[in-house]
């Protein structure tokens, strides 16, 4: 099992299960300047898979837990919403949703662990975590749009990835022409090149307040 304790606050039974490091610095950066890093643990494992394997042993921790799952979309959102309700369906519970809340899911049980699910991007639109990061990225940012500009000159002459993977190679592109060029994701949210006040954050951070009960959002 490829599973990591990353953060462990003063609320240890909030737990948000994350794919890998990515993702759970991205949540982390994101929690630290929401200043709510502290009531939330974040578990990273070794890929989806992984997450949906160790997920029946995660639900049935001792206490009162909160659980969250923050996975990618992918190409197919409604597969990966699907994978996922059949299993929650299968470890007993029965008020899961047929498709994702626009919000974030939250599944509220007598008897079970409440659970929330974030689809990134937005549990709309298929994406990963970069579609999420993407749109972190200030609206008048004008190396946004000529990183597009060079990353579509690069497609024409010479591919070297999938189609699926032009977000990373787009944002990475722009991460690299930052006063810190090449800073993670989640560094980048603490240098301010990414707002964490933008509103898919804030939309992520609302379903995280909801999900494990915090003290209401300070705008």
């Amino acid at each position: 099992m490829n599973e990591t304790l990353l953060v462990r606050g003063e609320a240890p039974q909030n737990y948000l299960l994350v794919e890998g490091d990515d993702d759970a610095q991205v949540l982390y950066h994101l929690l630290m300047r929401h200043k709510i890093h502290e009531q939330v643990t974040i578990k990273k494992k070794g890929g989806v898979q992984e997450l949906l394997v160790t997920l029946r042993t995660e639900l049935k921790g001792s206490g009162e837990r909160r659980l969250g799952i923050v996975i990618d979309a992918d190409a197919d959102i409604v597969v990966r919403w699907q994978s996922l309700r059949d299993r929650l369906v299968a470890f007993g519970f029965n008020t899961v949703p047929e498709t994702p809340y626009s919000d974030g899911t939250i599944i509220e049980e007598d008897g079970q662990p409440v659970v929330g699910v974030w689809l990134m991007p937005d549990n709309k639109v298929p994406g990963m975590l970069e579609d999420f990061v993407s749109l972190l990225v200030p609206q008048d940012d004008i190396l946004w749009p000529m990183a597009e500009d060079f990353l579509q000159r690069v497609i024409a002459k010479d591919r070297r990835f999938p189609p699926t993977q032009a977000i990373k190679a787009h944002l990475h592109t722009w991460l690299a022409w930052q006063e810190e060029p090449g800073k993670p994701m989640g560094q980048a949210i603490t240098k301010r090149y990414l707002k964490a006040e933008a509103l898919h954050a804030q939309q992520l951070m609302a379903w995280i307040h909801q999900l494990f009960n915090l003290e209401p959002m300070i705008t």
